[in-house]
């Protein structure tokens, strides 16, 4: 075995590959006069890859859930929905939040007109009490 491991590590050296192929195992069985393995190590890798591409790719975490993908799919674009409609509410309570304190804070101002400032009345003359002046 170390014998067949030097032999392939020297034949991927030589080829300068770092990765160690089922070539180079069958080429150090040639070199080593094991020549008589390769039919049935063929046979192996032949199995191998044929496995190997009949297994469908799937996600194991998916399999483990035992839901299809398709409600999965569904699911998720639910949650989606949920977390939209969340947010367009927080954001019209926060909107109605703040129009009710600008109504607040302009009925909390007064309607009396601070001192020195003209008054308009009805007939359109300022009141802006200048009594003192003839006219």
């Amino acid at each position: 075995s170390s014998g067949i491991n030097a032999e392939y590590g020297e034949i991927c050296e030589k080829r300068s590959k770092k990765t160690i192929l089922p070539e180079h195992v069958i080429d150090a069985l040639k070199e080593l006069g094991f020549g008589d393995y390769i039919p049935e190590v063929n046979d192996v890798l032949s199995n191998f890859k044929t496995e190997k591409s009949s297994r469908k790719r799937s996600n194991k975490k998916l399999d483990k859930l035992g839901i299809s993908e398709e409600e999965l799919l569904r699911q998720q674009q639910e949650l989606f929905a949920q977390a939209r409609q969340q947010h367009y509410e927080t954001e019209l309570a926060q909107h109605n939040a703040a129009l009710a304190a600008a109504a607040a804070a302009a009925s909390s101002m007064s309607v009396a007109p601070a001192v020195g400032t003209p008054v308009v009345t009805e007939n359109g003359e300022g009141d802006d009490d200048d009594d003192d002046y003839d006219k």
